[in-house]
């Protein structure tokens, strides 16, 4: 105790501001009587804060205890589990290695166990566990009731990541999700103490990591053992898990966080390629990133992901960095059964630029091919294998020809669908689970990602049964979905895009779908015509009737269903009158709906319009048309390179957005935040073809009252005349 006192009175004697105040103090007999008080106040909550931290490190942890209580259950369950200095497989413990440690830094996370358990349908599912051996120690959670492994500006926080069992293990599985094939992994955090008996008192927390939560982790139920990983269990356990959801709430506030991240990461790497990677062209990226991408997602227990320690920079012919790469890339389109034909030509066109001499040659004993991979993997990793719901190749595509010279025409042709808009063309084509979704100038395929999310959300919240929502879910990736797309470049991109979905690129045809396309699967039911029910467009406005010819291409292919297109305004008011009068002559307009001109900032400076129709139902002109005025649709934007958030929602952007949806599937009974002056249900002339981008007619037929009002401003105006004249004469008068 006396080296207490001794401390104590050290950090006494340095507090500047008590002996300063002191000094004033001590001058009356109230000022000393009051100082010792405080004084005395100030010494005894230090005594008893030190006694509090004297008292905790006094208490010894129980982890040993802990692991050999847990290690004997997993024993008990005749699990092959693994210890923390042992091995569960290669890809595992160098994602672990690569991975940013528990105290800052890379590697050096080293879970206490780790197991490897497959479901039912043969899918892996790594087990995480870590252990402490305090009573307070199982989790850190956030005022959102989340993992707290983030500070505010979006950095680890190691030091809950290294006290809190739960936050380890989420950090472990974050590693994987960054490095290695594995999606879904559970995380286990294990803590203990002894009561007052002197008994062992565990807790327990299991949570869901995945990328279909965004990495951030869900808490899967209160368990007082790990009997649910039993073999008999095991597949009863992955079930629940599956059931777990975020609320739309929850989801969008992770995408939103997730997608600011991306932008962020993407932007970073296109700046430096640009700045240190000389010779490398727009395309060049694009296709250094997709081949990388792919190469790194791999197949779990069949294909390892590529490592960036796999990269030798040997100059060895077919041995080469761009060499591996191609191999591991074709490895992945072989178990995902891609079609021999379509993996014949992503093969050749990346071999393109993976293979060439300069981006191979080896110079400070490292090639370009791999340092711009590692870049790639490091930077983006993490957000290609959580942030799949978005459009992620079409926030490449923007961002790597972000510096790209392009003529005002051409530049049109490329500018792809804000995620929030493709959403929306979703709604308004109506699509749910069942539905045959198609598009004719695909692009990044960010219409048909929007489309898939869209037709999965509407199977979870209708399938109760776990084995016929997962058939339901291969279906939809597999037969519901085509794209077609003319560019070679954007096609990979679009290709990318899907398979990073989990694999919808199945039927993402690389062909002209005005002069090629018969309206049958891509592959494998190449003599199926694809039943498609919903049409979904942003098209090249280059192309006739400004891409209007590719709406009546689609719809003419279609026998029922919805269609939902956004399109330069000029299309509907004169630049495709012929094409418009056909496409009336077996299709209903529903709705007109002009879009902020703002839309594409940055992009391309057109005014466009959605136009919605119903397929296979000749317009008649008795038929309304639902105008609507959507230039207000409650998003402030700005087109700042260096700004952190370009696009704001600054007035209920989100409901506006599902009150247009309302109105066009039900009227004028779902306005809301929009006003009666920006919705109007008016009627086009099937034989003109050039009035679909009418507004709101402002009456001008007076009325009693505007006669009334009128006659009192002018009696009043006089009046006042008269005052003020009155006035002069007698200010005159009196001068005199």
């Amino acid at each position: 105790m006396k080296k207490f006192h001794l401390t104590l009175l050290k950090k006494l004697s340095k507090s500047e501001t008590l002996n300063n105040n002191f000094e004033n103090l001590k001058t009356t007999s109230f000022g000393r009587w009051f100082f010792i008080l405080i004084y005395d106040i100030i010494v005894r909550n230090i005594i008893k804060r030190e006694l509090l931290n004297m008292a905790k490190t006094s208490v010894q942890s129980v982890e040993p205890m802990v692991a050999d209580l847990v290690n004997g259950w997993l024993k008990s369950y005749g699990l092959d589990y693994k210890l923390e200095q042992e091995t569960l497989n290669s890809e595992i413990d160098n994602a672990l290695s690569e991975y940013y440690s528990k105290r800052g830094g890379v590697g050096g996370n080293r879970p206490d166990v780790k197991l490897l358990r497959k479901d039912k349908h043969t899918e892996y599912w790594p087990i995480l566990i870590e252990y402490k051996g305090y009573k307070d120690k199982l989790e850190k959670l956030d005022s959102d009731g989340r993992v707290d492994n983030r500070k505010a500006k979006n950095e680890l926080n190691y030091a809950n990541i290294n006290s809190f069992a739960v936050n380890g293990a989420v950090h472990y599985a974050n590693a994987l999700l960054h490095y290695t094939s594995y999606t879904n992994i559970i995380s286990i955090g294990v803590t203990g103490y002894k009561n007052e008996l002197g008994e062992l008192q565990t807790q327990i927390g299991v949570y869901y990591v995945s990328k279909d939560n965004f990495g951030i982790g869900q808490k899967i139920d209160n368990y007082t053992d790990l009997s649910f990983l039993k073999p008999d269990n095991f597949d009863a356990f992955i079930e629940k898990v599956k059931t777990l959801e975020l609320t739309t709430e929850e989801a969008e506030k992770l995408k939103e966080q997730r997608e600011k991240e991306i932008d962020a990461s993407l932007i970073k790497l296109n700046n430096d390629i640009y700045q240190n990677e000389k010779g490398l062209g727009e395309s060049d990226r694009v296709y250094l990133v997709a081949a990388s991408i792919i190469a790194t997602l791999g197949v779990a227990g069949k294909v390892k992901p590529l490592d960036k320690k796999d990269l030798k920079s040997s100059t060895e012919e077919n041995d080469r960095d761009g060499d591996i790469i191609i191999r591991k890339v074709e490895s992945f389109l072989n178990e995902k059964n891609i079609p021999q034909a379509k993996k014949e030509l992503i093969i050749r066109t990346l071999k393109n630029t993976l293979t060439t001499d300069n981006i191979n040659k080896e110079e400070n004993g490292e090639s370009q091919l791999k340092r711009v991979f590692s870049k790639i993997v490091d930077d983006l990793g993490i957000y290609y294998k959580i942030g799949l719901n978005t459009d992620f190749t079409g926030k490449l595509f923007n961002e790597m020809y972000s510096w790209l010279g392009f003529t005002e025409d051409k530049l049109n042709d490329v500018v792809l669908t804000p995620s929030y808009v493709a959403t929306l063309l979703v709604k308004l084509a109506r699509v749910d689970k069942d539905s045959y979704v198609w598009d004719f100038a695909t692009g990044s395929a960010g219409l048909l990602v929007a489309a898939m999310n869209e037709m999965l959300n509407d199977a979870k919240a209708k399938i109760t049964s776990p084995d016929e929502l997962y058939k339901k879910e291969v279906e939809i990736k597999a037969n519901q979905l085509l794209g077609l797309e003319i560019l070679s470049s954007v096609y990979m991109l679009a290709v990318l895009n899907m398979i990073m979905m989990g694999d919808g690129s199945s039927n993402i045809i690389n062909e002209d779908s005005l002069k090629q396309f018969n309206g049958k699967y891509g592959y494998g039911k190449t003599n199926k015509d694809f039943p498609a029910t919903a049409f979904v467009l942003n098209p090249p406005y280059s192309a006739e009737g400004n891409g209007m010819i590719f709406v009546k291409r689609a719809l003419s292919m279609m026998k029922s269903g919805y269609a939902s297109i956004i399109i330069q305004s000029s299309a509907g008011s004169g630049g495709a009158r012929e094409i418009n009068k056909e496409i009336l002559k077996s299709n209903r307009l529903l709705a007109s709906i002009k879009m902020s001109s703002k839309l594409f900032i940055g992009k391309s400076s057109v005014q466009t319009y959605i136009y919605v129709f119903r397929v296979g139902e000749a317009h008649e002109n008795d038929y309304a048309v639902k105008f609507i005025d959507f230039t207000n649709d409650g998003y402030t934007r700005s087109n700042r390179r260096k700004a952190s958030n370009n696009l704001r929602d600054t007035d209920h952007a989100k409901e506006r957005y599902q009150e247009v949806v309302d109105l066009v599937k039900f009227g004028k009974s779902k306005l809301n935040y929009l006003t009666e002056s920006e919705y109007y249900e008016g009627y086009i002339d099937v034989d003109k073809g050039d009035d679909w981008n009418q507004t709101s007619p402002v009456d001008i037929k007076p009325k009693l009252e505007d006669f009334k009002k009128t006659v009192g401003d002018y009696l009043s105006w006089e009046v006042s005349n008269l005052l003020k004249s009155e006035s002069n004469k007698e200010d005159e008068t009196l001068g005199k």
